[in-house]
């Protein structure tokens, strides 16, 4: 059997050097340096980042990832799956970004909901009564436009995953429920973010062994606890958050990732693990590529110790 070092991969994305979905000031860090950053800090893929950031000529962006020696994963996309108005605008971006990713080699689609300013306002502080939630006729259309996005994906040769973001209709683990009740006829997985997951209420491991049947893809992150307090108690909105610092390194933060990694360890994962940080550009009191080097190095121990736990089990069974 496999050791947990030889099943999971390590990944890093845009989104932590401050490569936002919007273009800004971020957008003008060179794509070439960015990748050649994430190369220095250890890792070997990389997420394809918000439409438009990187090359979208595939000629063009394969050979510089096959240059630096990275594979290219998949791509997060954000669309407002909850305004039935938009679904064509929605599938006709699914199909732009889809194309890309396939001409690339990826493999998956990484869907979200998008942010709203209303759910900006109450990130980490969603009524547990349901107020701000979706309805029962809201969540029908949800599983319905999700289902179209799976077939447009699908035309690409893409699987589709779902990512629960704080700031949208998808936040808590109450909400998680209701979207997976609503794609119970389709094949749609589940991509775990490790810091959106506490910051909307819920505990990653809880969450991955709940849908263990269908977590296919994990977004590592890590959240500093009192920040994240602070940020609750002073009604702070999701990007406000953000630039205090509600996201720390790996490895210093509260989330238990002995825990989490133990029970992929336990359920066979196997596949990629995107190490992020989400950042305001410029106003980071550590360099993206340090903070990302430092937190691989974290969960290379915590794998290494797993590892080692597991060969002396064997030894002594």
């Amino acid at each position: 059997m496999e050791r947990l070092s030889e099943r999971i991969h390590f990944a890093s994305a845009p989104v932590s050097w401050g490569i936002q979905d919007d273009p800004g000031p971020a957008w003008e860090q060179p794509y070439e340096r960015l990748l050649d950053e994430i190369v220095f800090a250890g890792y070997t893929g990389a997420e394809l980042g918000p439409y438009g950031y990187f090359p979208t000529d595939p000629a063009v962006l394969k050979k510089t990832l096959q240059t630096k020696g990275l594979t290219l994963l998949s791509s997060f996309v954000p669309v407002p799956i909850t305004d039935p108005t938009k679904t064509t605008h929605v599938i006709e971006h699914v199909r732009k970004v889809g194309s890309l990713l396939s001409a690339l080699g990826a493999k998956l689609l990484v869907l979200s909901d998008c942010q709203t300013p209303e759910r900006r306002r109450i990130a980490g502080g969603v009524p547990v009564n349901g107020s701000k939630s979706l309805g029962t006729a809201q969540w029908k259309q949800v599983g319905a436009v999700v289902a179209e996005v799976e077939r447009a994906a699908a035309e690409f040769g893409l699987r589709l995953v779902f990512h629960p973001h704080v700031a949208t209709f998808v936040e808590t683990p109450r909400e998680v429920e209701c979207l997976f009740e609503a794609l119970a006829a389709t094949h749609v997985g589940l991509c775990l973010d490790t810091g959106h997951c506490v910051y909307g209420g819920g505990d990653p491991s809880d969450e991955a062994r709940k849908y263990r049947s269908l977590l296919r893809y994990v977004h590592i992150k890590d959240v500093n606890a009192t920040v994240l307090g602070e940020a609750r108690r002073r009604k702070l909105d999701f990007e406000a958050a953000i630039g205090a610092g509600v996201f720390s390194p790996i490895g210093q933060g509260c989330i238990d990732f002995e825990g989490f990694f133990r029970f992929l360890a336990e359920s066979q994962y196997s596949g990629w693990a995107i190490v992020e940080q989400d950042v305001i550009y410029g106003k980071t009191a550590v360099a993206p590529v340090e903070s990302m080097r430092a937190s691989l190095d974290y969960l290379k121990k915590v794998i290494s110790k797993l590892d080692s736990s597991a060969d002396i089990a064997k030894q002594t069974a």
